[in-house]
């Protein structure tokens, strides 16, 4: 087996700016602080990217690329309940991951014109992804909900999932970083997201809701 070739500088650099920005926040992290964890020179550094806003753009560029991928309904049959569970895992994997913009998004967009207009896309893209799932469930009247309790629904999933780590750091930023606690934050906001589509539910789906949300609160008890 061949080894590895080494990964890029430039790759290196965002592997290493997303570290930082999440573990220390974007306003906390200079360039400076970046060339030097990474041991190179600025120099060299700005070759790569001209500025952070650059470094910061290009790392939503990968952030944007994949709710790209992963968010979608399922292409060759109707969504089903267990489709809705995995939009909100993936939903907040990805928020996690790339939580530094969450963290610190009202500073982030009040200063960088480009990441604002991505970011209103962004969030019209898991809108509209949450509500054909609710659409697709209704199809099937596994759920019963009007147009307008639809459009509400997706809206509200996707404001409780775009802050619901804020809301859990404001619970207990001592333990924000904990492996545990992580996973915890994680599971009590899947599942609170979970119940809200739940008065909607009919039938076996709403058996099978009832049994995803227990899974769920064993996670987190």
């Amino acid at each position: 087996m061949q080894p590895k070739a080494p990964r890029r500088t430039r790759e290196r650099i965002l592997e290493l700016s997303l570290r930082l920005f999440n573990e220390f926040g974007e306003p906390n992290i200079t360039t400076t602080v970046i060339s030097e964890e990474m041991n190179i020179s600025p120099g060299n550094l700005y070759y790569h990217f001209r500025n952070k806003d650059d470094i910061v753009n290009s790392i939503f560029a990968q952030f944007e690329d994949e709710i790209e991928r992963l968010l979608a309904v399922p292409a060759d049959r109707r969504p089903n309940i267990e489709d809705v569970w995995l939009y909100l895992h993936l939903m907040f994997e990805q928020v996690w991951r790339y939580r530094f913009f969450y963290r610190d998004l009202n500073d982030l967009l009040s200063r960088n014109r480009k990441l604002e207009l991505h970011f209103k896309q962004i969030l019209a893209h898991k809108i509209m992804v949450a509500r054909q799932l609710c659409e697709g469930l209704r199809s099937t009247q596994a759920l019963e909900a009007s147009d307008p309790e639809i459009d509400a629904l997706a809206t509200n999933m996707v404001v409780v999932a775009t802050y619901w780590l804020s809301y859990e750091y404001v619970r207990n930023p001592r333990k924000y970083t904990e492996q545990q606690a992580i996973a915890n934050a994680l599971a009590r906001g899947c599942y609170q997201v979970l119940s809200l589509i739940g008065p909607y539910l009919r039938g076996s789906t709403q058996l099978l809701f009832e049994k995803l949300a227990e899974e769920y609160l064993k996670k987190i008890n």
